[in-house]
């Protein structure tokens, strides 16, 4: 009986991977499919749900501010406010805010509602 690693080892590839470390090798964020498919998301949207995920999973917690969020995606604080927006209208992301001068408080849907489904 063959193992799933003799199986895995015989796929072929067409990445590869150069370089990877551990910083690099267990440094990732899981982004569901549904999301990276969505045709009515944008590019800057997808990116928003990924680095809120990043946050989520990284410290327990999703406390980042806008200007966080804009330094770390190359962006500005504008688009990123209309990334959030799209997120929310799309019902993957709930923003709470919680009071002048603190971050806001995120919600991130990682379950995709069916169709016609209401509940």
């Amino acid at each position: 009986m063959e193992h799933i690693a003799d199986n895995i080892a015989h796929t072929a590839r067409n990445i590869e991977i150069i370089g990877a470390d551990p910083a690099t090798r267990f440094g990732f964020t899981q982004v569901p499919n549904f999301l990276l498919v969505n045709k009515d998301l944008s590019i800057g949207a997808k990116l928003s749900y990924a680095m809120l995920l990043k946050y989520a999973w990284g410290d327990q917690g999703c406390f980042p501010g806008q200007l966080k969020l804009a330094e770390d995606m190359g962006a500005g604080e504008r688009s990123v406010r209309t990334y959030l927006k799209e997120l929310e209208e799309a019902g993957f992301l709930e923003v709470i805010q919680r009071g002048l001068g603190q971050t806001n408080y995120y919600k991130l849907s990682i379950t995709v509602k069916k169709k016609g489904i209401t509940r």
